[in-house]
């Protein structure tokens, strides 16, 4: 199959441009061979199939976005292993139906519902606020809640809304949330996880990578691009707090992923993908059982203990393009974000 490439008269990918070669270099590489990379485990690879016979009896998670997609699998699963699995989501009622469902399926499923709103500073600071209160120990935090190529918005704190949400929300949880991951580190003598999930699209910025002088800026505006920013933004997160722990020489890890293409409610904006699924989407898109693998395997599986500052895709490593590893963009981007979320 062709692998399209964006014409040299654009300067950023549109979004089916972009889904064009995600489908042909992924169409090639996973569906046709489906081989299994060193971890053993493969793209069509399930989250229950790279966590099978884990016992997370005794950890808890937290994992935002777990609504719907694969933040809805990644918390059955988790749940399916025996960790107390906190759900941040936005709407409280889905959230206590998913509840629901979950335990009526497993019997013996911790999970509780938490009001969380990603593009909401204020909303961040309750969630982790009431979070620590309920003295519940924490030993691996998800970043999975995303929005894509959302129209020119800002958010409630007038700063652009994927930007906002995919990036910025998450540092300042993650931030909040440090301390007491810290200390359930210590007193549990337990390795604990910090998972961004990022995607393919990070290499798909801005041509600066992140806009610090115009993040706001609407007439420069592009959804694609600025997808991008929030998904390079989330690895470069990772990279930097991973400096910043081996220098404390905590027992933390932070990795970054690629879920995958996968048919999920993040795609409402890119028309093409509705008539994609329906037709060839059998054979290079994932499902969400697929697509929360990498999410799964970061979370629980013995093979990634000590890894960190690391980028996978198909529960395996993974390259990032050569900004996404840029030192001193991650720490620009950290000292940014403090000022943002002050």
């Amino acid at each position: 199959m062709t692998s399209f490439l964006p014409p040299l008269t654009f300067k950023y990918p549109t979004a089916e441009r972009l889904l064009g070669d995600e489908v042909g270099r992924r169409t090639r590489r996973m569906w046709l061979f489906r081989r299994k990379g060193p971890s053993g485990f493969s793209s069509s690879s399930t989250a229950e199939e790279v966590t099978e016979g884990i016992d997370a009896t005794g950890l808890t998670a937290i994992v935002t976005g777990a609504s719907s997609g694969i933040g809805l699998e990644t918390t059955h699963v988790l749940a399916l292993r025996g960790a107390h699995v906190i759900m941040g989501v936005r709407n409280m009622a889905a959230g206590r139906d998913i509840r629901e469902a979950i335990t009526k399926e497993i019997p013996t499923a911790k999970v509780d519902a938490m009001e969380l709103d990603l593009s909401s500073l204020a909303s961040v600071r309750k969630f982790a606020s009431d979070f620590i209160l309920t003295g519940f120990p924490l030993n691996i935090l998800i970043n999975n809640a995303g929005v894509m190529l959302t129209p020119y918005t800002l958010s409630k704190d007038k700063i652009e809304l994927q930007f906002a949400t995919n990036h910025l929300g998450h540092f300042l949880l993650t931030n909040l949330l440090l301390d007491h991951m810290r200390k359930t580190a210590g007193e549990s003598s337990k390795e604990g996880r910090i998972i961004n999930v990022s995607s393919e699209a990070h290499r798909f910025p801005y041509r600066e990578g992140i806009r610090f002088d115009k993040l706001n800026d609407e007439k420069g505006y592009n959804s694609m691009a600025a997808y991008g920013q929030s998904k390079i933004a989330n690895i470069l997160h990772a990279n930097e707090l991973t400096r910043r722990l081996k220098e404390e020489g905590v027992n933390i890890t932070a990795n970054s992923l690629h879920p995958g293409v996968v048919a999920t409610n993040l795609f409402r904006h890119v028309n093409i993908f509705n008539g994609l699924t329906t037709t060839l989407g059998k054979y290079f898109i994932k499902n969400v059982q697929q697509g929360a693998a990498t999410t799964c395997y970061l979370a629980l599986n013995p093979q990634v203990k000590g890894v960190s500052g690391e980028y996978f895709a198909d529960s395996n490593l993974s390259k990032t393009s050569k900004k996404a590893k840029d030192v001193e963009l991650g720490k620009k981007l950290w000292d940014f974000s403090v000022n943002l979320v002050k």
